[in-house]
């Protein structure tokens, strides 16, 4: 999709007209000039009250010609925020499209500063998305919605939103792909094409490097699967001196079957979307090198499959990680905090001053919090709130969870090793963040979002499809731009 900045009339516009209303203010309608009566005559014949999330389409004759008109409700106006720009967007090119509608020209108001264009953009692109690769059925190409124009758009925003959703759109390819297409392999495979593309460097490790370089916890956790598992790095260095150093870590469990303790058919269904705190760590890379940010990013992925085998790794096992502490296996079915545990004994060793780690880690935060909030949680409240501070602007949930409850850490030390991999049903997912926060050393800033909830949708609404979302990627990338540019 192409988005446009364009300085029409209402005279000049030859497609499809999106109009963006607040509730209790009908003034962007001036826009239409003499048919503004004419339309407030038919929303309340279509009993268009304009309540927020709420979208109408309209058809008008004027000159002989007919106007397709498509309007979304922001709400009421002391309410509205960046978020609802985005939101009321995406509805709106959801509609447009299932009317194979190619064009459209977006009305929000005159002079629009940069983050309310970006806002649209990115509603325009992530609301077209849907994945239908394995579809022998689709629409005809001429049909799909190839062009959006803003109406004084900023130009700066309109770049930034199309590197952010476009990479988002990146990041729900690679989850919604299945098992048998990403596995291990071939993830790592997609992120050197991906390095090749956009000037990063990239290792990967293969099983005998996992485990020469002592990621015995990575190594048991893939070990019992036939396709074994892959360590990636990702580096990203700006021109000049870096005014820091910072890692991001993502789950890369490309199919999880639970292990040995194997889970039921309907918690395995969807277990392709276990990979998505890689997937993410992969378009947060991709974005960061096209904004090319006066930083240095660190991407870091331990990628495995977790079956059930004759060399599968067993509940009782003690596995030393890599930075030397031994790890007793209570549940094979907790093996992202496992895997993870090498992941950040390595990024630490890279000396950053800050970690942050994706993943899809616990069924206990969706039951704290719900499918659509994040939980996060970190050993610096003040770091985790300017990362929440972000993610209101991005609409991207997140929540701190406590991290000081002794008796909740004295559950994962009960065991024959230093920790255990699970603490139990209660507090499941703070004792898998506290189990995480042993693998970080001392002295460096980190923040775990549990994205477990919010990375898969069964449902579509507002931008978001059915499946993959892509989320957190726009919150870690707009701190990054927030604290550096």
């Amino acid at each position: 999709m192409e988005v446009l900045s364009v300085d029409k009339t209402i005279e000049n516009v030859q497609c499809p007209i999106a109009i963006l209303l607040y509730e209790d203010d009908q003034s962007n309608l001036n826009f239409l000039k003499d048919l503004v009566q004419d339309v407030k005559l038919l929303m309340s014949a279509e009993n268009f009250k304009g309540k927020e999330g709420s979208t109408a389409k309209l058809n008008l004759l004027k000159d002989g010609k007919v106007i397709t008109l498509y309007l979304g409700s922001l709400g009421p106006k002391e309410k509205v925020h960046i978020d609802s720009f985005r939101r009321a967007t995406a509805l709106i090119v959801k509609r447009a499209k299932k009317d194979k509608v190619q064009s459209l020209f977006v009305y929000a108001g005159e002079n629009l500063d940069e983050k309310t264009t970006q806002a649209i953009t990115e509603g325009a692109i992530l609301g077209d998305y849907r994945f239908d690769k394995y579809k022998t059925q689709k629409e005809e190409e001429e049909t799909k919605l190839s062009t959006v124009e803003i109406y004084k758009g900023d130009e700066r925003g309109i770049r930034i939103g199309q590197i952010l959703a476009n990479a988002q759109r990146f990041v729900r390819d690679l989850v919604n792909e299945p098992g048998n297409v990403i596995n291990p392999i071939t993830l790592a495979e997609i992120a050197q094409k991906l390095a090749q593309e956009h000037g990063l460097e990239c290792k990967v490790y293969d099983e005998k490097q996992i485990q020469e370089m002592g990621m015995l916890a990575l190594w048991s956790v893939g070990k019992g699967s036939a396709t074994p598992p892959r360590f990636i790095h990702l580096t990203y260095k700006p021109e000049g001196e870096p005014k820091d150093r910072v890692v991001f870590v993502g789950k890369g469990l490309t199919f999880d079957s639970g292990g040995l303790n194997i889970k039921t058919g309907d918690y395995m269904r969807t277990m392709k979307m276990d990979k998505a705190g890689a997937c993410t760590v992969l378009g947060i890379m991709k974005a960061v090198a096209q904004l090319k940010l006066p930083v240095e990013v660190h991407g870091i992925i331990g990628a495995a499959e977790n079956m059930p085998s004759g060399t599968a790794y067993r509940p009782d096992d003690i596995i030393r990680a890599m930075n030397g502490k031994t790890i007793e296996i209570d549940n094979t079915d907790a093996e992202g905090r496992v895997t993870l545990a090498d992941a950040l004994s390595y990024a630490s060793n890279l000396e950053p001053s800050w970690i942050i780690d994706l993943a899809t880690l616990t069924g206990a935060c969706m039951v704290a919090l719900g499918e659509y909030t994040a939980g996060l949680f970190t050993n610096d409240p003040e770091f985790g709130e300017e990362l929440i501070k972000v993610s209101k602007r991005t609409g991207e949930r997140l929540w701190m969870l406590p991290m000081d409850d002794k008796k909740l850490r004295e559950k994962i030390k009960k065991g024959d090793g230093d920790v255990l991999n699970s603490g139990g049903r209660y507090g499941g997912a703070i004792t898998a963040a506290m189990f995480l926060e042993e693998f970080v050393k001392e002295g460096i800033k980190w923040v775990h979002l549990d994205i477990a909830g919010p990375a898969y949708f069964k449902e579509e609404f507002d931008y978001y499809s059915k499946g993959a979302t892509g989320f957190g990627l726009r919150t870690c990338v707009e701190y990054l731009m927030e604290k550096y540019q």
